[in-house]
């Protein structure tokens, strides 16, 4: 009888640690199904299965959305030698790729995921080229040229939602700090910013990078000059200089590398040397044209810090 009770105990007691067991493990896979390593997006080629959290991105030109997310790309968007100047103080040692992402240069990154800004973006190869290297994201097309929008949707990829939002929070508190300065310093004078590549002038309206935000969202004052251009058109289409010798803003922002033509044809023209901004001395010379000709985040913020900076002194 003892011998007898003894050997249901034991039994009672595997039993039990049995059950505990199979409920440990049930457990566990359940944490695992919310842990989940992958997510699925809908996107402009329909779905795809991404990484939760992909260490080796690709991301060409939009690289500035990457790094206000904290993220840095496995290789950086080129044209030739030419990159995201104001991008690299944070992609220093971050090796070259081609602007259309060559397929074998794609394989020597060994990405775990690739993003395209639009579908118009796949120049080099079809969309299943590159998904069969790498899970393979496209923006809608039109969506990441919002560079709020590009912004969001990049915390949606990287599963950074709360941080593209303390992002976009923090740039709109910066908006409103500049704005109150630059009323402070010049109050209603006007501002005006052209860009010269060339020999070709491009006088920013208010829907070109950051004179967007400078005129719409900072109420910096736009001079009658750019009231009178022409309807935007999604083609920057460049001015005449004659033309810019009916420039009207108190002051001016110019914008180009240096040794370009277009700033030594301004400085010995007459035409330019007679306009308000130039009799003034208040035309001001950017030699770091590259966070002022693109949209993003950090190029936008760069923008009216140097604007600040300048018509603060």
């Amino acid at each position: 009888m003892i011998s007898l009770i003894f050997i249901l105990t034991l039994a009672t007691a595997c039993n039990s640690s049995g059950s505990e067991n199979s409920e440990d493990s049930e457990d566990s896979a359940g944490e695992n199904t919310e842990g989940s390593s992958e997510r699925t997006l809908e996107h402009a080629m329909g779905e795809v299965t991404i990484p939760a959290e992909p260490d080796r991105i690709l991301a060409p030109y939009l690289e500035d959305s990457l790094i206000a997310l904290g993220e840095q790309p496995v290789a950086q968007w080129s044209i030739g030698d030419t990159v995201l100047d104001y991008l690299q103080p944070q992609l220093e040692g971050v090796p070259k790729i081609g602007w259309d992402l060559p397929i074998e240069q794609t394989i020597e990154q060994n990405p775990e995921l690739i993003i395209f800004s639009a579908p118009s973006s796949l120049q080099n190869g079809s969309y299943e080229d590159y998904q069969s290297i790498a899970p393979t994201y496209v923006y809608e097309e039109g969506t990441s040229a919002d560079w709020r929008e590009q912004l969001t949707q990049m915390g949606e990829i990287l599963n950074k939602q709360e941080e593209a939002e303390q992002v976009l929070s923090d740039f709109d508190e910066k908006v409103k700090t500049a704005q109150s300065s630059l009323k402070e310093s010049i109050g209603d004078e006007s501002v005006a910013f052209i860009w010269t590549t060339g020999e070709q002038f491009y006088v920013f309206d208010n829907t070109r990078y950051g004179a967007e935000i400078l005129y719409n969202e900072m109420d910096v004052t736009q001079p009658e000059f750019i009231h009178n251009l022409p309807e935007p058109e999604e083609q920057w289409n460049p001015i005449a200089l004659e033309k810019l010798g009916q420039m009207d803003a108190d002051h001016v922002f110019l914008i180009g590398l240096e040794g370009e033509p277009g700033l030594e044809i301004l400085k010995n023209s007459s035409v330019w040397q007679n306009t308000k901004a130039a009799q003034n001395d208040q035309v001001y010379v950017m030699n770091e044209p590259s966070h002022w000709t693109i949209d993003g985040v950090i190029a936008h913020g760069m923008t009216i810090d140097k604007v600040v900076e300048t018509l603060t002194k």
